[in-house]
């Protein structure tokens, strides 16, 4: 029903910028938030950042004060403003979005985006 598209990975040198975009479509009632994670080859996944409707935000230790995250409310879009990379960062990035389908209904549904591979290399 809802399909989370992701574009703004690539390849970027140490200390360097990226601006992940990730706009979910389809049967959407409400996005009552949004968020990043990532997973690097041979560790876990973790959240890196998330955002709520009202837009309060919350960020891994790791990406505080390099990373900001952001939602539109009114075009279900969040991005996630990637400053100081380094090469820690590297990791395939993934969307998430919790979703209210009906306007009847408050149940919420978990989407997850295809990934996008962020890589921090000289």
């Amino acid at each position: 029903q809802v399909v989370l598209v992701e574009s703004g990975g690539g390849l970027v040198q140490p200390g360097g910028s990226l601006r992940l975009s990730c706009a979910a479509s389809g049967i959407i009632f409400r996005v009552d938030a949004m968020a990043w994670y990532r997973q690097a080859p041979g560790k876990q996944r973790e959240l890196v950042a998330s955002v709520s409707r009202n837009g309060s935000a919350t960020y891994v230790d790791s990406v505080k004060g390099r990373f900001i995250i952001s939602g539109d409310n009114a075009e279900n879009t969040v991005y996630l403003q990637m400053n100081s990379l380094n090469r820690e960062d590297t990791a395939v990035y993934y969307c998430y979005a919790d979703v209210v389908h009906g306007e009847y209904s408050d149940r919420v549904y978990a989407y997850w985006g295809q990934g996008t591979q962020v890589t921090v290399s000289s």
